[in-house]
């Protein structure tokens, strides 16, 4: 019954507001979630799994971004279920229950943020808190058939959230309007209100839009049609990305599969993009969590147990060279979209996983999301996913990427675009 009434997208509900008589507030009367990372003082801090939240004790602070939208006006309403220690796309948790997808019930939600994308997309909250490391605001988004942004690396304080790896955590957050997905960054981002900037170029990755099952003329075509009719053809631009890639960063041939340089079902460059950025994940996130892991050994679920124990045997080899590979990309896109060119991808190649999915076959159905997700998780660029209806009656999105630190550029452009491009589809 109670599943039913929140779709199982919350651990547990509250009310936390601060000073709800200030009427010039810039989020005074909008409600959110947070995900189970971020620490709420007197609350526990869950981590997705019952043994951590067993084994630590209840906040005594809140996190600085939490408090930044009590600030604002906002009231919190509850901790949102999460992938277990957050290592995980799925959004399924063998303790709490899979928060339901409101969009496609028979689907996952996408993980490791998967309740707070749920409350969003069931309109329990007007906006909710997650954290995007390897993919969790994004892929729970466009699963979900919602807004998810995922900021500049180091753009929003981390401090007070669980980290699962420091060289990528970040703060992202989820919306269903543009409006309200731009306001609650202005309060995340300490940023004023600024006029939105026309893009330089829009650049669609052909190779990326080929590797999706959906067809172009409903993802890239859509995209292209509205830039076209708001700021002309001539800021649209295309480019094989995977082959901008290799040839701009050297130190990938370090983690290049040099069996499968001509697969079709991937593109190479990428993918060694993505092997590179879960390697420093498993070793950072070993750094972090192997002595409680070790110490405690904690029930986890089928497929998050062995991705756990994968990461706590992590060795440091070529640690050296991901952060030559994160230092060479960063550089290889500023160059290549300047400062006010974005980047457009598909956010994920393809539809959802059945809830009852095998956890073998679903590694193997996100090893090609992963590459296309490890782009801005690897250079720190800002991205945001950005719903698209739906494609055999279930969510598709579009992502679009800006350099680092151009937050507030792509958030204006997001509610300057996103009318149009739902008229467009």
């Amino acid at each position: 019954m109670i599943k039913s009434l929140d779709y199982g997208a919350f651990m547990e509900k509250f009310s936390l507001q601060l000073s709800p008589s200030q009427h010039q507030l810039p989020l005074r009367g909008l409600t959110f979630a947070v995900k189970d990372i971020f620490d709420i003082e007197g609350y526990v801090t869950g981590f997705g799994n019952p043994d951590w939240a067993r084994t630590h004790s209840a906040a005594t602070s809140t996190a600085p971004a939490v408090m930044d939208l009590l600030t604002a006006g906002a009231t919190c309403l509850g901790k949102t279920v999460m992938d277990e220690m957050a290592y995980c796309m799925y959004g399924v948790n063998k303790h709490y229950g899979t928060p339901t997808n409101p969009c496609v019930p028979d689907r996952v939600p996408g993980g490791s943020s998967s309740g707070s994308a749920v409350a969003v997309a069931a309109k329990l909250v007007d906006f909710s808190l997650g954290t995007d490391t390897g993919a969790s605001v994004r892929v729970p988004a466009s699963y979900c058939g919602i807004l998810g942004f995922r900021p500049s690396l180091g753009a929003v304080s981390t401090v007070g959230v669980l980290p699962m790896s420091q060289s990528y955590d970040t703060v992202g957050w989820f919306a269903r309007d543009p409006m309200i997905l731009n306001r609650v960054g202005r309060v995340l981002l300490h940023l004023p209100d600024v006029d939105p900037i026309k893009p330089s170029q829009i650049i669609i990755a052909e190779d990326c839009f080929r590797l999706s099952t959906i067809p172009s003329d409903r993802t890239a075509q859509v995209l292209v049609k509205s830039i076209e009719k708001l700021f002309g053809a001539q800021c649209v631009k295309h480019v094989i990305l995977g082959d901008h890639v290799k040839d701009k960063v050297p130190s990938l041939q370090h983690f290049m599969d040099k069996g499968n340089e001509d697969q079709e079902d991937d593109i190479p460059s990428l993918a060694a993009l993505s092997s590179a950025m879960r390697l420093l994940q498993r070793y950072e996130f070993k750094n972090y969590h192997a002595k409680w892991v070790t110490k405690v050994n904690p029930d986890f679920g089928p497929g998050i147990s062995e991705r756990i124990w994968d990461a706590i045997k992590a060795t440091g080899e070529n640690i050296d060279f991901c952060q030559s590979v994160r230092t060479e990309l960063r550089a290889a896109l500023t160059a290549l979209l300047g400062d006010h060119g974005i980047l457009a991808l598909p956010t994920t190649p393809g539809e959802p996983p059945k809830v009852q999915a095998n956890p073998a076959t679903s590694d193997i159905f996100f090893s090609r999301p992963f590459s296309l997700l490890s782009v801005a998780g690897s250079s720190g660029f800002c991205q945001v996913s950005i719903p698209l209806g739906r494609y055999d009656n279930v969510p598709l999105a579009i992502s679009l990427v800006a350099k680092h630190g151009s937050d507030a550029f792509l958030l204006n452009l997001v509610e300057t675009l996103y009318d149009t491009l739902q008229e467009t589809i």
